[in-house]
């Protein structure tokens, strides 16, 4: 059980990541932690090619490490679905933050959705893997019928805390985002 739970709380914060890699109104350099750049023949993420920071409530620079990926590096921020124009500086880099409009806002909110609806799926795919090996343990261990169903209870139980989790995290995310 202590491997479920500790299952169903990765996804609960692996959805907690994905919501903060999306664009509020606010700078934050979480937003740009799934970007990939092109750098040294391979895929690296953005964090380890430079220094992110906030400058402001509206602006996020980046002090580049290595001033030949500068060009890779904008790239990757133009091609990632922030809209965000990035404005170089030499080794800096300057990613001013623009108000969202009301169409952007309803878009990173289906963006969200989905990104809960995934780890929902997730969720109840763990539960059922678990109900699997539960079924399995009574045939093999012979546990008894009312040992098992306390089992899957306990397991419905905590899907339906962690699905409650999302849900509410899906709320504050909704709520930040449609603040103005």
């Amino acid at each position: 059980m202590r491997d479920f739970e500790n299952k169903m709380n990765a996804t609960v914060s692996h959805f907690e990541k994905e919501l903060n890699s999306l664009r509020t109104s606010r700078a934050n350099p979480s937003m740009l932690d799934n970007i990939l750049v092109d750098a040294y023949g391979s895929k690296t993420q953005l964090n380890q090619l430079g220094n992110i920071s906030v400058q402001d409530a509206n602006t996020i620079t980046i002090q580049v490490w290595d001033s030949s990926l500068t060009k890779s590096i904008e790239n990757a921020i133009t091609e990632s679905n922030l809209g965000i124009n990035p404005q170089t500086d030499g080794q800096l880099i300057r990613l001013p933050i623009p108000k969202l409009s009301e169409e952007r806002r309803i878009e990173i909110i289906k963006i969200a959705s989905e990104f809960a609806e995934n780890s929902k799926v997730r969720i109840r795919n763990i539960r059922r893997d678990f109900i699997e090996v539960s079924k399995n343990e009574k045939k093999e261990l012979n546990l008894s019928e009312d040992e098992l169903k306390r089992k899957l209870n306990e397991i419905q139980k905590i899907t339906d805390n962690n699905i409650d989790k999302i849900d509410k995290i899906l709320e504050l995310k909704k709520t930040d985002i449609l603040k103005v």
